[in-house]
């Protein structure tokens, strides 16, 4: 998010020899001079051993799209493609339905080949290693694909901003995301892949190779995309803010497919420089995706199907609820995405704000917009909530709510018939299995009361309330993953149900837990208006006595959820709600 400011570009190398020094260097180059003409030739081959480079029996494979960055062709019938090239760029093969990349040690998929003859400029001083100078382009630049059939029906793991800033963060991530994602892969294995989309670290990019060890154990292809807190911010501007990113994990922007489905991994973090920044401390930015990209984006389409489903991933949402015209937490040109997006099924996802919502856009971009044929925009939950602040849980990890009260964790994407699509949340922390929050405002001036240390969060907010309260007591339902199709409604006992209404205000909650807790808080973490509360009145009649109060919910995707609290209501005989 915006606090300390970063960007990151995101590409996983496929190279020639001399990136040895580079993690994800060689695929499979040769080491001969390139012709002039400014053209990059080479071959995508399947590796039928699986051995990380061409055999005498690996044929061509035609068919595959290879982009420049820009240009996008396919591979003719031996196998072979030729793009322009200038005198940097990024080389990377769309992976194919039906076929899986070539990973190496750490488990990071290789897609893509730096071409950087003279490596990142040493003048810049990065504090952390950028790009080893590659050399002369190589004569052929090859890509080979393991044949691994595929199924349309898959999940997808979805992280954002796991954003440690220390090895002791990272130790977080590790016990609570990256554990409970081991414990879904006990299920029926669906998961074909996961992504981070960005802020994979909180400005100490030297801890990427850690976390990449970690995450490796997951145990499936595992894509990264860039966020502001990955960028080099001694870069004068946005040309060389992703080069330890880049020397990391490949191309800053790619796409793959999977069970059909087409995935575009963009990078909307445009870096504008650190010259009004605290040194070291950050930099100034901007979400967009910018014209070359952009053409990428209309090149590719151009090859695929109107009716493929199309998931977009990026970091800064296209639009948020904290501000969809700012530049820090929304993206300019959204509208050119989404023209380019229309008459196509699509779907995008985001992350960056730490708060989770679903926004629904209309052609030129602004939320809101009514009917099945809006963009579904979905801003994820944070990995590390509140950028890791919060008391300690019982095993001294913070609890890490974010502040729009969702407890941190993650989403999993469920593809069905490579068609159609769904999300899950999954809370990341032991005590967090629920979908909802239930609290009780039964204070006028809670907000005030928030603030008063002496003042118990259960007595604040809890469950038990005067006989004389109960017609002035606001039930609210904190819907960790809802949106504006989602419904809400409580009953008591065995009354009617009743209609609960969307709000956008702080969840009281988060505002009362975070004002008790102001030392194991980040200084900028606050309660901002959440997207996703419903509250409603309790019936004015409602007896002294014992109560079950049970919410009744239907999500986004028309899936419905159930909890509930017992209600003890103080005062006068009891009798039956």
């Amino acid at each position: 998010m915006t606090e300390r400011t970063t960007l990151t570009r995101r590409e996983t190398v496929a190279g020639a020899a001399a990136l040895a020094l580079a993690p994800l260097a060689a695929l499979a180059a040769r080491a001969q001079t390139a012709p002039p003409g400014g053209q990059v030739t080479g071959l995508v081959y399947e590796d039928r051993g699986a051995k990380g480079r061409r055999g005498q029996d690996d044929p061509g494979l035609p068919d595959v799209l290879v982009s420049n960055g820009r240009e996008v062709v396919r591979t003719d019938a031996q196998g072979r493609y030729t793009l322009p090239v200038g005198d940097e760029a990024v080389i990377f093969v769309v992976k194919p339905t039906g076929f899986s990349l070539p990973a190496g040690p750490d488990g990071l998929p290789h897609f893509s080949y730096l071409h950087r003859p003279a490596g990142t400029p040493p003048d810049l001083a990065l504090r952390y290693p950028g790009i080893a100078p590659t050399g002369p382009l190589p004569s052929s630049v090859d890509f080979g694909l393991v044949r691994s059939p595929e199924s349309g029906d898959f999940d997808v793991v979805l992280f954002t901003d796991p954003q440690p800033e220390s090895h002791a963060e990272l130790t977080f991530v590790r016990d609570t995301a990256i554990a409970r994602v081991l414990g879904l892969r006990g299920e029926p294995n669906k998961v074909a892949f996961g992504m981070t989309t960005g802020d994979v670290l909180f400005d100490d990019l030297s801890l990427y190779p850690r976390q990449n060890r970690l995450i490796a154990q997951v145990g499936v292809p595992w894509f990264h995309v860039g966020g502001n807190h990955d960028l080099n911010f001694e870069a004068p501007d946005a040309r060389y803010s992703r080069e330890t990113f880049t020397r990391t994990f490949g191309a800053p922007y790619y796409a793959l497919e999977q069970g059909g489905v087409l995935f575009l991994m963009l990078d909307n973090v445009h870096y504008l420089g650190a010259a009004t920044a605290t040194t070291g401390r950050g930099g100034r930015y901007e979400g967009r995706f910018g014209e070359r990209q952009l053409a990428f984006v209309e090149n590719l389409l151009a090859h695929i199907p109107k009716d493929r489903l199309v998931v977009v991933a990026m970091h800064i949402p296209l639009a948020s609820d904290l501000g969809p015209d700012d530049p820090g937490i929304g993206t300019a040109d959204r509208a050119q995405l989404l023209r380019l997006l229309a008459g196509r099924p699509s779907f995008s996802v985001a992350g960056h704000t730490h708060t989770t919502e679903h926004q629904y856009l209309g052609p030129d971009g602004r939320p809101g917009a009514p009917g099945g044929d809006a963009h579904h925009h979905h801003v994820l939950t944070a990995v590390s909530g509140s950028w890791w602040s919060g008391p300690p849980d019982r095993r001294g990890i913070a609890t890490a709510d974010s502040r729009d009260g969702t407890p941190h964790g993650f989403h999993v994407l469920g593809i069905t018939g490579g068609r159609h699509y769904t999300t899950r949340y999954v809370p990341a922390s032991d005590d967090a299995g629920r979908q909802m929050r239930i609290v009780l405002e039964s204070q006028f001036h809670a907000d005030d009361l928030a603030r008063l240390p002496d003042t118990r969060l259960y007595e604040l907010l809890g469950a038990t309330i005067p006989a004389e309260s109960a017609g002035s007591t606001n039930v609210v339902v904190n819907l960790f993953d809802g949106g504006p199709r989602s419904r809400v409604s409580f009953r008591v006992g065995d009354r009617p149900p009743v209609a609960m209404t969307r709000v956008r205000r702080p969840d009281p909650f988060v505002a009362a837990l975070y004002a008790r807790n102001a030392a194991s808080k980040k200084p900028w973490v606050k309660a901002e208006p959440c997207s996703h509360l419903w509250v409603a009145r309790l019936p004015r009649d409602l007896a002294a006595g014992t109560h079950r109060l049970t919410v009744e919910v239907t999500d986004e995707y028309g899936r419905p959820h159930r909890d509930a609290l017992v209600l003890e209501v103080l005062g006068g005989a009891a009798r039956a709600g």
